[in-house]
């Protein structure tokens, strides 16, 4: 049998999905992992998803700020920067077209 790819290609897609998240206004990273989920993607955990976040950050796609919490613990909250916006829109539009690539396939092998 096959291994479940999902994971892989999860891994190869969530750059992307963190941005498009991010489009909704800032959040922190366990509130986008809820959000991510909630879209049907299964749980992503804190050690997948921060260093997403960290490298979004240093590419300067995000924006980060820490807020100390009036309860618990502080938090760190991401935004989306406008070369973060920008990147988003042509990732997006690449990933459609990839998409649309990978559907024509799958179509022609008879695959619903």
């Amino acid at each position: 049998m096959v291994a479940d790819r999902r994971a892989s290609w999860l891994k190869g897609v969530l750059d992307l999905l963190v941005l498009a998240t991010l489009t909704e206004g800032e959040n922190y990273g366990y509130e986008i992992s809820k959000s991510l989920a909630a879209s049907g993607l299964g749980q992503i955990k804190g050690g997948t998803l921060y260093p997403v976040l960290n490298r979004l950050e240093e590419a300067g796609l995000v924006a980060a700020e820490f807020r100390v919490a009036d309860r618990g613990p502080g938090r760190r909250y991401y935004r989306l920067t406008e070369q973060g916006r920008d990147t988003l829109t042509e990732q997006s539009r690449l990933w459609r077209a990839f998409d649309e690539s990978v559907r024509s396939v799958l179509d022609r092998g008879g695959v619903a």
